[in-house]
């Protein structure tokens, strides 16, 4: 499961980053670009501070990173 919850994390941040660099968009998540990286190349686990952190500053909740599965 954990793999699971690094994947959808690293296709969600993918995604919201969009065009934008991983300098400007770690800046705006308050991260290192290096960590940013490792996130959406499921190389490092988040851990949730640091989640709740990326959701306040994205304004987003759990559920748009985590989507439900059937």
């Amino acid at each position: 499961m954990r793999q699971t919850l690094d994947n959808q994390l690293a296709i969600f941040l993918r995604k919201r980053r969009g065009e934008i660099t991983y300098a400007a968009f770690a800046r705006k998540l308050g991260i290192t670009p290096s960590s940013l990286f490792r996130l959406e190349n499921c190389q490092q686990s988040i851990t949730l501070k640091t989640l709740q952190q990326i959701m306040d500053r994205l304004k987003c909740s759990w559920s748009d990173i985590f989507p439900a599965q059937n």
